[in-house]
């Protein structure tokens, strides 16, 4: 009775050690809801690969992971001087690599924990947090006069754009190294193996290190299988009512009731920003469907989405089926098409 992922486990594993393998300084990431498998059930898997360092999203992520997974933890979302990040334990805090955005935060970072690894985060075309150049700059007599501080590196990160950063990078790592900061290590995000390769290559002396989180863990869509339980069969005639707005039958068939709501994240879709004519048309076209009341749903039967009845509910959905399709039955499974970054799942199982 519950939205279920399903496992490959052995396809799922050759996988992660496909990737650990073709990248010795792979940086996992684990944040959110466990890109669906649970940060717990992720920072386990970092440990089996046996990387040293595990990033997480928000210092309110730490305990979640720091139970699992004995290495360094790298807090991606930058230090600020309030809520989680100034209440760590300092068992915890002497494990904990912190992101550094802002010259004064530094500063005062450093005033409460003078000997924190801290990652210097460089302003990218992504424009989201980060120091410009002036001000990484300055970052080096800040850290000259906390002669306990380690700097773990610099932090670059970079848009969605696979294999077009190499003249950005090209641009930045000249400013690191003018810093004159002692460190020789740049934390990426989003670089391909071969802009990987090529800064490799041109700067011998650093250690780039990519934080990779969509790639790793759902790099291979096929080893997961996404399932809900059929948990109720209704018949109806065209014009009978149901659902919670008393909708009535567009024409006869069956209403289905399955488990897998808006608190697991069906039905709750983030803008995806595909500029793209069919993605337009697309977006065009499901808003047609939405007006008229009839809305396709994730869930598909014999290979084919099915319409939701009515909007979802909590924990459970009410699909359409029109007169002539095969009807499953109660306790039956079918198939559903998840963004796993989005999604819930009452039950991981790895088979």
């Amino acid at each position: 009775m519950s939205l279920t992922l399903t496992i490959d486990g052995d396809r799922w594993r050759d996988h992660l050690r496909s990737v650990a393998v073709a990248e010795p300084d792979l940086v996992p990431v684990a944040k959110g809801n466990g890109y669906g498998f649970t940060l717990g059930r992720l920072a386990r898997k970092a440990a089996w690969l046996g990387v040293d360092t595990l990033a997480v999203g928000t210092y309110e992520e730490l305990p979640e992971v720091a139970g699992r997974y004995d290495g360094s933890l790298l807090v991606l979302t930058p230090w600020r001087p309030f809520g989680a990040a100034v209440e760590l334990e300092p068992a915890l805090a002497r494990r904990v690599i912190h992101t550094v955005s802002r010259v004064e935060d530094l500063t005062d970072l450093l005033g409460r924990q003078p000997d924190a690894r801290v990652v210097l985060e460089r302003s990218t075309s992504m424009l989201r947090h980060g120091m410009t150049a002036r001000e990484l700059w300055s970052t080096a007599e800040i850290v000259r006069a906390h002669r306990r501080a380690r700097v773990a590196g610099v932090a670059l990160h970079l848009p969605l754009a696979n294999g077009a950063h190499l003249s950005e990078v090209h641009r930045l790592m000249t400013e690191v190294v003018a810093t004159e900061l002692p460190l020789d290590t740049v934390w990426v995000s989003h670089l391909s193996a071969a802009e990987l390769n090529a800064l490799r290559t041109a700067y011998p002396d650093f250690s780039f290190r990519p934080r990779i989180g969509t790639d790793l863990w759902l790099g291979d869509r096929s080893a997961l299988h996404v399932t809900a339980t059929v948990l109720d069969v209704h018949e109806v005639e065209r014009g009978d009512g149901f659902g919670y707005r008393h909708r009535t039958a567009p024409k006869a068939g069956h209403v289905l009731i399955v488990s897998g709501g808006t608190a697991h994240g069906i039905g709750l879709e983030a803008p995806l920003g595909d500029a793209s004519l069919k993605g337009r048309a697309a977006t065009l076209a499901r808003g047609g469907l939405d007006a008229a009341g009839f809305v396709r749903s994730p869930f598909s039967i014999d290979g084919k989405q099915r319409l939701f009845a009515e909007p979802p509910h909590m924990q459970a959905s009410m699909l359409f089926l029109p007169h002539g399709a095969r009807v499953p039955a109660v306790g039956d499974a079918i198939d559903v098409r998840v963004r796993y970054t989005a999604t819930a799942f009452d039950r991981v199982v790895v088979a």
